[in-house]
């Protein structure tokens, strides 16, 4: 391990590569401790503190790593633009015109992308609009300060410039990771934003051991648990299901083509991220109505059903992860354009008939790994509440244990490492990972 890491830093391409990714994280994070011109950043933080983090706005707070609670310049993140571009996915499902943009190539692609930034744009600008107004609403804090001294039609539009212009510029950056640093940009941005609690949620949890409120066979047992899951994230992560595909030899001109064996990698891991984020924001709402009616004894009788506490919240909250990872893997992935393509380049699966056939048995090999991967990351997303409830942790620690936290933490820390590894068993050195030193050895 210590000699790859020696190694990363006798090339420099790589070396300026990982340097450069660093530079832009700190810059990132200097972004997100600025507040946004207009707000008073004690009180603020003084009703934060008071308020439970499991709401819309907690789960909003964890992707920004803290930024939305400090109003900071960087208060909306990267979500906009991640909403964007899953607004642009599920339109390119069902209108014709993002579907022949996506089969267009390099040229499509650069039209969805245009597309997908004119949307964040509209999305940031609305949410800071909703922010501006949320932040104005606030009522004094116990010590009688107020979030925003100065309310009006030109805080509103202050906010709505700062956080917007914040948005696009973290977009810029995540451009820039990925095409001079290492790593997707996007998801190196929501990673810094999430890691950023890690050490502050540590310290709070030995804090608990040393002052007596924690056994210490009951932490290693924790600690023991936090890795057993850790390490089922990874191992679902890696695991594919791959499909063989035969493609038929072909003579063009003097040359021959095809004849080569290979395979339709399906991951499944994308879906469940993203059939938790859909889900946690649905489940995430009545605790957020909830604080908007203090006052009403009937929506708090109501509404306290869904408490994160409740295991009809469990129930519902998982239910909700089973129907959209089949949900999200019929709209990102259609075996009907695969079969299509596969047919085209005179490929075919072998003991299946191509066309209609192919698409029928993808489909039912997609539709048989769904159900144990849904249920794992049901499993997944609900383990934050439970060793919150049953193993008295801390809040901050909790939320590591499962959920979209580990889930994106794990995704990106290996998509990371491989590409660190390329770049290493390129230039002949040995990578981190055992498979790629048997690759470079070969």
């Amino acid at each position: 391990m210590m000699k790859s890491i020696q190694s990363i830093f006798k090339i420099p391409d790589l070396k300026n590569r990982i340097l450069f990714t660093i530079g832009i994280l700190v810059l990132y994070r200097v972004g997100c401790h600025i507040p946004t011109p207009g707000i008073n950043a004690t009180a603020l933080t003084e009703w934060f503190s008071a308020q439970s983090r499991n709401s819309l706005f907690g789960l909003y707070d964890i992707f920004t790593g803290g930024a939305l609670s400090r109003a900071a310049v960087f208060g909306l993140g990267i979500m906009p633009y991640i909403s964007a571009s899953i607004v642009i996915q599920l339109l390119g499902a069902v209108i014709p015109y993002f579907q022949r943009l996506q089969k267009e190539g390099e040229e499509g692609r650069k039209k969805i992308n245009q597309l997908t930034r004119y949307g964040t744009v509209f999305i940031a600008s609305m949410q800071a609009l909703g922010a501006s107004v949320f932040l104005q609403s606030l009522p004094p804090t116990q010590s009688g300060l107020t979030a925003v001294p100065h309310p009006g039609m030109a805080f509103r539009l202050m906010v709505m410039i700062t956080m917007c212009a914040g948005t696009i510029l973290i977009m810029w950056m995540g451009e820039q990771i990925t095409e001079r640093g290492i790593g997707n940009g996007i998801s190196i941005i929501i990673f810094a934003g999430i890691v950023d609690r890690f050490p502050t949620a540590l310290v709070d949890e030995l804090q608990q051991l040393i002052g007596g409120n924690r056994l210490f066979l009951m932490e290693l047992f924790v600690f023991a648990v936090l890795f057993i899951i850790v390490l089922s994230v990874v191992l679902v992560t890696e695991g594919t299901r791959k499909i063989p595909v035969q493609y038929a030899k072909r003579v063009i001109g003097r040359k021959m083509y095809g004849g080569q064996a290979t395979y339709i990698p399906i991951r499944v891991s994308g879906f469940g991220v993203m059939a938790i984020i859909f889900a946690q924001s649905l489940m995430f709402v009545p605790q957020t109505v909830r604080q908007f009616f203090p006052n009403s004894e009937l929506v708090q009788n109501i509404l306290s059903y869904f408490d994160l506490s409740s295991p009809i919240y469990w129930f519902f909250y998982a239910i909700l992860i089973l129907f959209f990872t089949y949900f999200y893997a019929a709209i990102a992935f259609n075996p009907v354009d695969v079969a299509e393509n596969m047919r085209k380049q005179g490929g075919f699966i072998p003991g299946v008939r191509p066309g209609k056939k192919t698409a029928d048995y993808i489909d039912h090999v997609l539709s048989r790994i769904m159900l144990p991967a849904a249920m794992f990351f049901a499993f997944i997303a609900i383990m934050p509440f439970f060793v919150s409830k049953y193993f008295n942790l801390t809040q901050s620690f909790s939320q590591f244990f499962g959920g979209t936290s580990i889930l994106i933490m794990v995704g990106v820390a290996l998509d990371t490492l491989q590409q660190i590894e390329s770049h290493l068993l390129m230039r002949h050195y040995d990578g981190f990972m055992k498979t790629g030193r048997i690759r470079g050895r070969r």
